[in-house]
């Protein structure tokens, strides 16, 4: 038995059976959290100091495509129907051989792992098996807990996305899943569906019956921006051929242009939606669905979604997300011609969103996203002790408004250490840099993208 020990550290447990605990321990045993208080001692475990330090559960990023990460930094300045789909989608992504796969994956987890992520939902486009099967070693080589996403191949766009009556290669998805991901812990299969938005209602219903007949989740781009007319005519039309499938086993990305109507029913059912908001504002996907999930007495979860274009940090979205909601609801109440008295969705609320809310949309709120005995260890400690964060007044506050990536400190999954005084561990890191970096040169070569 591996024993370990965080000590003297503010915990906020984000369970509200143990809430928020000052000075105080965290036990573990081989991964699993044991137990949450004060005065904890074990007999050979290794001590971890958490002195000046907040312990918070790992953030979990309910959506993000891994494979962009060589990519990045090209996409600042692009729309989602302007330039994304014209160049990523139907250029770039089909360019990409089994080992870029496994490098921007990497990467892009050692990104997640280092800002203090511990679970992600990796949007996979693998143009063959081996494509899939290079994307899966990446995330088992970071160490990072994730969710492996078969989605559509990236070889061609007009194929997989455009009313396209191709369903996924099911046979790569049986052997993916029965040969690299059934029997390991730290991860899962989810099926990357394109749904009534992209292609015919035989296929959509056939993608998501394939999901519920391997007991996986399903998770679909839907209702961002206003594309194909075909489809969507004068309006969305929303969940269209897939409506009487909805469930808890259904994750919706984006989801801005449902009705009120639409999103209700859905919360009903037990679908989760992921807010991708710093990429929704840009591209022009349209009003995060955040205040319609609320209205409908559900709860989003947040996703960096395309880090071709934005950091991996979900710091940065949870942020960004609560903030832009806090402004439309604090806008609702100055056209009533009133005074904004109190603000809508707290710092607890949202840091909830990047942790358990994340966990539950993903069908892992049992393991993760409270610091809870019997739970995973998943963990991050943040440096509250910075001149930067000094005085923490309000640990929820701190992690949420002054914290960064360089404060965090430490990052455990499933009780392994990741990072450790602000150094992430593995040495993949430098093994496998300079093939990263020409990988995403070449790419973007071969794609004809200016640099």
């Amino acid at each position: 038995m591996t024993r370990t020990i965080i000590q003297n550290g503010t915990v906020v447990s984000l369970d509200p059976d143990i809430g928020d605990l000052e000075e105080a321990d965290v036990l573990i045993e081989d991964g699993e959290i044991v137990d949450v208080g004060h005065g904890l001692s074990a007999e050979n475990a290794e001590v971890i100091d958490a002195t000046d330090q907040i312990v918070v559960p790992g953030f979990v990023d309910s959506h993000i495509h891994l494979a962009q990460t060589q990519v990045r930094g090209i996409a600042g300045d692009w729309s989602l129907m302007g330039e994304y789909f014209d160049h990523m989608l139907g250029n770039i992504t089909g360019l990409y051989q089994p080992e870029d796969m496994y490098l921007g994956g990497l990467f892009g987890a050692f990104e997640k792992l280092y800002t203090g992520t511990t679970t992600a939902l990796d949007w996979s486009y693998p143009n063959t098996l081996e494509h899939g099967e290079r994307a899966v070693d990446a995330l088992k080589d970071a160490g990072l807990r994730a969710v492996y996403t078969y989605g559509p191949p990236g070889d061609d766009a007009a194929k997989w996305w455009y009313e396209s009556d191709v369903g996924l290669p099911e046979q790569n998805v049986r052997t993916l899943y029965d040969e690299a991901i059934r029997d390991d812990d730290l991860l899962s299969l989810a099926l990357g569906l394109r749904g009534p938005d992209f292609c015919i209602d035989e296929t959509a219903r056939g993608d998501l019956e394939l999901a519920r007949e391997l007991g996986v989740l399903s998770t679909i781009h839907m209702g961002a921006a206003l594309w194909p007319s075909s489809v969507y005519g004068d309006g969305y039309q929303g969940f269209g051929c897939i409506e009487d499938m909805l469930g808890p086993d259904v994750n919706v990305a984006h989801g801005n242009h449902f009705s009120q109507e639409d999103i209700d029913h859905a919360v009903e059912q037990g679908v989760s939606f992921s807010s991708t908001p710093e990429v929704e504002m840009q591209m022009g996907h349209g009003i995060p669905v955040t205040g319609k999930v609320l209205e409908a007495g559900g709860r989003p979860t947040w996703g960096v979604d395309v880090c071709s274009n934005v950091s991996g940090d979900m710091g940065s979205q949870m942020r960004i997300g609560m903030q832009l909601q806090r402004m439309f609801d604090n806008q609702a109440v100055l056209e009533g011609d009133e005074e904004v008295t109190e603000v809508s969705i707290s710092a607890r609320d949202t840091l909830e969103m990047a942790t358990i809310e994340g966990a539950k949309a993903l069908g892992m709120a049992d393991e993760i996203g409270t610091i809870t005995p019997g739970k995973r260890a998943d963990l991050v400690l943040v440096d509250a002790g910075d001149f930067t964060t000094a005085p923490s007044h309000s640990p929820v506050q701190t992690v949420v408004f002054q914290s960064d990536s360089s404060h965090i400190d430490t990052v455990l999954v499933d009780g392994e250490v990741r990072k450790r005084d602000g150094e992430l561990t593995n040495p993949k890191v430098n093994e496998e840099f300079d093939r990263f970096v020409e990988s995403g040169h070449r790419l973007l070569d071969e794609a004809g993208i200016d640099q």
